[in-house]
């Protein structure tokens, strides 16, 4: 518990929630998220355009402050500190799109000139057992809607009746498991992945 009554936690200053933050307290934490949350989600989501995007760098803004409170170096300034660790963690997700946007084209233009030959295939092979594998882990219901767009070809309209879906869940369930194997995967399998569903 903090040193304070939560229902005066909203009457502290940053510079007083910063300083009960760094010695644990878990309602200062939570005044600091309830006062913070809703600016900078509108501030990531006016950059990446995504609201599952500016959800998930929050949250890691957010987990990072916790965790390292006691070695990060926001003293007093919690607004500014806190909108620099969104900016920071936007501008690595675009760059990060970026990234993978030029190595699709790359390969794309392979495609398309008849250069992916045998050895890209066999590379492809490779990186789709280790897929297979990450894949084999996701939950029931996700890795269904992931297999039927993997390895069926179906259309998320076919995938929503076969399975008795949305559309649109059928979308998140593909977007979701995507960003699980994105952290599990490195770049280049990610490549493939996004090359197969052309997302």
């Amino acid at each position: 518990m903090g040193f304070y009554e939560f229902s005066n936690y909203s009457k502290l200053t940053d510079t007083e929630l910063a300083a009960l933050l760094r010695s644990g307290d878990r309602l200062a934490f939570t005044e600091i998220y309830e006062r913070y949350k809703s600016l900078l989600h509108r501030h990531a989501f006016k950059w990446t355009k995504d609201r599952d995007d500016a959800k998930d760098i929050i949250h890691e803004v957010f987990s990072n402050l916790w965790t390292k409170r006691e070695t990060l170096s926001y003293s007093a300034n919690l607004g500014p500190f806190l909108y620099a660790a969104v900016r920071n963690r936007i501008f690595n997700l675009l760059s990060h799109q970026r990234i993978v946007s030029t190595y699709i084209a790359s390969v794309q233009q392979l495609i398309n000139q008849g250069e992916y030959v045998t050895d890209h295939a066999l590379r492809e092979r490779e990186l789709r057992l280790i897929i297979d594998k990450e894949i084999a882990v996701l939950p029931k219901k996700m890795q269904a809607v992931f297999k039927l767009s993997r390895n069926e070809s179906f259309s998320h309209r076919e995938i929503a009746e076969k399975l008795d879906l949305s559309e649109q869940t059928v979308r998140k369930h593909i977007q979701h498991a995507l960003k699980i194997l994105r952290v599990k995967l490195d770049m280049f399998i990610l490549l493939f992945l996004l090359l197969a569903f052309r997302i």
